[in-house]
């Protein structure tokens, strides 16, 4: 028995010890199997990597390293990255490279480099690229966004040729500002002694002159349309080149997602529908042959034109229109705010605007767009708000059209380009005083108004922006006609002047207020 005992526990110590042989064996498998894994896992991921790494094409700008799917957005305050793309300069030259996701972007910057691929080699830096948020915004209709080719052409030329035939430069436009400057004159009448926020109000101002030139009226600053169209605009300008803009831009798999930026597809579904309702007006109310504004100009051309199979259209004709008016409006409001901040806050400046306007206007009812001849120091000094307002600091970006070189890089076609006009605005060699609002960047030294080969507020090249005979028409004659009429003022329980712009598709000051005072009852 005992010895029947000891050969079954042997055979049972025998049995366990194969078990647990044989379990360390499988958990060495295991282990072997999970760190083959591991390593397969880890080699995927490496491979995966290794193929999405953003990679400069040969002879292509220099830049900072991108990372996978995010490109260069951790390079950038989303915020406002102008500080950024200066520091970049600094370190990489007047033409580097980004990644703005997987897409790699060139950044020009100072006078000549942008002249050099905007002006010099202007066909192939003429295109705009066509897959970010402001080009999925207008639908590819318009003029500002769509791509260099026989549309943009088409419409370009007769933006141009009808904006001339209705005035610019002339008297019946100049009738049209004056006109509604007085309108803008009610309020500030009624808050002299008392301060306003004067955001709203021009706005409005700047949305009615485009609009009498579009659409051939002029709204009331309370009518229902003015006031929703102006805060659509105001949005989108803030989300276009916001943080929201710039992530679905760069990381496409977030587009469907229902993130902020879609606010935007909205608004400009609304801004259609306000658009549309013009649009209805003048199709029952025109006459052929009778052109009483820039939409009847387009429906003539339709008319004669006829199924010709241009890009003319009813639906190209909405965004058109559209695209004209948010620039209208956005640019020269923003740089009328812009320019009254640093009017009050340098009240000598102010003061000697007024008595040239005073000597040269003595005796006249109001001023005239040829009166800015006699006004040397009145011209240094709108010049000069358009400097330091930089109210596109980015320009609209560009697209080159061909493979291309630029000062030595090699640059691929369809490459999204940036000029950085804020470098050329502020560029050191350029300006006397680049840093500070001195109306002595544009004066000679006998006091004469001289214009700098380097402001370029309004781009150049062909893609120059349409409206600038129109804004500089209207800032003259705003800025020269409240000034004689009132002295503005920063309230003296305000603290300090923030001059620091909220950046967007066009930058614009903090909120302000401004103290109001009739000139002759100081």
């Amino acid at each position: 028995m005992v010895h029947h005992v000891s050969i079954h526990g042997r055979s049972q110590l025998c049995c366990m010890a194969r078990s647990h042989k044989e379990g360390h064996t499988l958990r060495a498998v295991d282990r072997g199997g999970t760190m083959l894994s591991s390593l397969l896992l880890l080699g995927l991921l490496v491979c995966l990597l290794w193929f999405c790494w953003p990679r400069r094409p040969p002879g292509f700008p220099p830049g900072p390293v991108a990372l996978p799917v995010l490109g260069n957005l951790l390079n950038l305050n989303l915020t406002n990255p102008m500080k950024d793309f200066e520091r970049l300069a600094e370190r990489y030259g007047a033409v580097y490279s980004l990644f703005l996701g997987p897409n790699p972007a060139v950044v020009l910057n100072g006078i000549h480099t942008i002249k050099e691929a905007l002006v010099n080699q202007a066909a192939a830096f003429s295109g705009r690229p066509q897959d970010l948020l402001v080009n999925k915004m207008t639908q590819g209709k318009g003029v500002i966004l769509v791509d260099y080719g026989v549309q943009w052409k088409e419409h370009r030329r007769f933006a141009l040729t009808t904006l001339r035939n209705f005035g610019l430069g002339k008297q019946s436009m100049e009738e049209r500002i004056l006109a509604e400057v007085k309108h803008l004159m009610e309020p500030l009448e009624e808050s002299v002694g008392g301060t306003l926020n004067p955001q709203v109000l021009f706005h409005n101002g700047s949305s009615n002159i485009i609009c009498q030139v579009l659409f051939g009226k002029r709204f009331d600053y309370n009518d229902p349309f003015i006031k929703e169209i102006v805060h659509l605009y105001t949005e989108n300008a803030k989300i276009a080149n916001g943080p929201w803009s710039m992530l679905y831009d760069t990381i496409p798999m977030i587009r469907r997602l229902p993130l902020p930026f879609r606010k935007c597809f909205k608004n400009v579904r609304r801004c259609q529908e306000l658009g549309n309702s013009l649009l209805k007006e003048h199709l029952d109310s025109r006459r052929p042959g009778q052109t009483r504004d820039f939409l009847d100009c387009y429906l003539e051309e339709l008319d004669q034109r006829g199924d010709d199979g241009s890009s003319f259209g009813l639906e190209q004709l909405m965004m058109f229109s559209l695209d004209l008016h948010f620039a209208g409006t956005d640019t020269t409001s923003n740089t009328l705010l812009m320019g009254f901040l640093y009017l009050m806050t340098h009240p000598l400046i102010q003061e000697r605007c007024q008595q040239e306007i005073d000597c040269t206007l003595e005796g006249k009812e109001e001023a005239s767009f040829d009166d800015r001849h006699q006004m040397p120091y009145m011209q240094a000094v709108i010049h000069e708000i358009q400097r330091i307002a930089n109210i596109v600091p980015l320009s609209v970006f560009h697209c080159t059209t061909n493979d291309t070189k630029l000062l030595g890089y090699s640059i691929p076609k369809g490459t999204m380009v940036i000029p950085n006009l804020t470098s050329v605005l502020n560029e050191n060699n350029q300006w006397k005083f680049p840093a500070e609002f001195n109306p002595d960047n544009f004066l000679n030294e006998q006091g004469d108004f001289v214009k700098p080969e380097a402001f370029m507020p309004f781009s150049i090249g062909p893609r120059m922006c349409l409206g600038e005979g129109l804004a500089r028409m209207e800032l003259f004659l705003i800025l020269v006609t409240l000034l004689r009429r009132f002295k503005f003022s920063w309230p003296e329980d305000a603290g300090e002047p923030d001059y620091t712009p909220v950046f967007g598709v066009t930058t614009t000051p903090k909120p302000y207020r401004m103290h109001i005072q009739l000139r002759n009852q100081q």
